[in-house]
């Protein structure tokens, strides 16, 4: 198999099992209470999520500008690290409700955010980067009732085209993060003895026309598609249909859609230039969702009964 489909199909894999990881964290740890906003139902949540990642974005390219990386670095390692320490308490306080689960979850979350620290290879970040991704994409997905979660998935698929085709601010992004080896995207080597210490900046390899060592998808890129994924499980009735639980076939027919959306994302992607994935992932996530929907519930959610 070429280097580049074999980094493809696992990136896939990851894709999958990130969100399949955050369905079961929703089936089995998460409830009302671990829910980040009062009223899942509010359709201007994700307005407001979407101006937060704008403004978030711009101050990281302006640090960024003025050469305080380190002060991007600590803010995000603070930020993923807390992420995993309450993404692991949760998974823990499964077994044990008491001192262990704490100690567990907070050596846990220290080992990884040293790792992060002094030695960030590759698979560090991926190991990272799939535990912020099951536990965001569970977290938002109890947050966020249908409706709002296909405005914020539609709006970030404009937004990211817009910042990868227009302004191209998402690309400077990519390559700023890659250079503080920040743990916000996946890393995928297309080679064995391939080093991430040693990865050169992806705007220099763009313009000298180097071929690629490794793969790379933002972890936005798993998580937005994947919050459908999880919502729909959540809010959806649990109706049997062909003796499964009808808001569990949903979510499958939304993942399936997104591996869709990300196959022709690839095809794009394997030609060399940077791709705005939301717009395919987000897509094909939707579509996935809505025919899942039709097919299991057999009406259009508007009082709408269709015939067969």
């Amino acid at each position: 198999m070429d280097a580049s489909v074999r980094a493809v199909v696992v990136m896939a894999a990851i894709f999958a099992l990130s969100q399949l990881g955050a369905l079961a964290m929703v089936s089995s740890a998460l409830g009302e209470e671990y829910q980040a906003f009062e009223d899942p139902n509010d359709p201007m949540i994700p307005v407001y999520y979407v101006i937060a990642i704008v403004v978030f974005t711009f101050l990281v390219l302006y640090i960024i500008k003025k050469k305080r990386e380190n002060v991007v670095k600590y803010i995000f390692i603070g930020a993923v690290g807390f992420t995993i320490f309450y993404v692991i308490l949760i998974m823990a306080l499964q077994f044990d409700t008491g001192i262990l689960a704490l100690v567990a979850s907070v050596a846990l979350a220290a080992v990884l955010i040293y790792l992060l620290l002094r030695r960030p290879e590759w698979y560090v970040i991926d190991a990272t980067g799939v535990l912020v991704s099951v536990g965001v994409i569970g977290i938002l997905g109890i947050s966020l009732n249908i409706l709002p979660v296909l405005i914020l998935l539609a709006v970030l698929a404009v937004y990211d085209a817009i910042s990868v085709y227009g302004t191209k601010h998402m690309v400077a992004l990519a390559d700023g993060v890659t250079q503080m080896k920040l743990p916000i995207l996946l890393v995928i080597p297309k080679k064995s003895g391939y080093s991430y210490l040693d990865q050169k900046p992806l705007k220099k390899q763009l313009e000298d026309g180097d071929e690629r060592e490794a793969m790379f998808m933002g972890l936005g890129d798993i998580i937005i598609p994947g919050i459908l994924v999880a919502s729909a499980f959540y809010y959806l009735p649990e109706e049997a249909v062909a003796g499964l639980p009808g808001n569990l076939l949903v979510a499958l027919g939304a993942l399936v859609g997104g591996l869709a959306g990300f196959t022709v994302l690839m095809r794009y992607v394997l030609k060399g230039n940077p791709q705005a994935g939301l717009p395919l992932l987000n897509g094909g996530t939707v579509v996935g969702y809505i025919a899942a929907y039709l097919l299991v519930f057999q009406d259009l959610g508007l009082g709408i009964t269709l015939p067969w």
